[in-house]
């Protein structure tokens, strides 16, 4: 892997991470996870909610399904997603189905713990723009 594919990886790590905390309103914010403990089956971007491994692909060329693979492989027991995007796309997420209603039951928990540190009124809102994709072209 050149250096510049390195250095467009943590690009995307660090935008990943920024795109989530800002989505999912966390208390505390993502981090890029190689940064913060090494090794390579650990998670791309780590994020205070137990039990989900985080996946971050910054490519021109999608692999979904190779992605998801080197994901579950990593994952262990927990929920395996995949963040991707091309460039000037928006951020998708991808986790296989059988493993949604866990991962809806994580962010839960989550939520509910983050409710209980800072309260309700910090943790609710609408999502920021920043994260949203933009309104597509209206023909007249």
């Amino acid at each position: 892997m050149s250096r510049s594919q390195r250095e467009k990886g943590k690009r995307g790590e660090r935008d990943a991470a920024k795109a989530l905390t800002a989505a999912l309103r966390l208390t505390k914010p993502a981090r890029r996870g190689v940064q913060y403990q090494g090794g390579k089956d650990s998670a791309d971007i780590r994020v205070d909610i137990e039990g989900i491994h985080w996946e971050v692909k910054f490519v021109e060329r999608e692999s979904v399904r190779a992605w998801m693979q080197q994901a579950q492989e990593d994952a262990g027991s927990a929920v395996p997603v995949v963040l991707h995007r091309k460039s000037r796309a928006p951020w998708l997420v991808t986790l296989p189905a059988e493993r949604l209603y866990e991962f809806i039951q994580r962010l839960e928990e989550a939520a509910a713990q983050a409710v209980s540190e800072v309260g309700a009124a910090e943790v609710s809102g609408a999502v920021p723009t920043e994260v949203l994709p933009e309104e597509p072209a209206k023909h007249a």
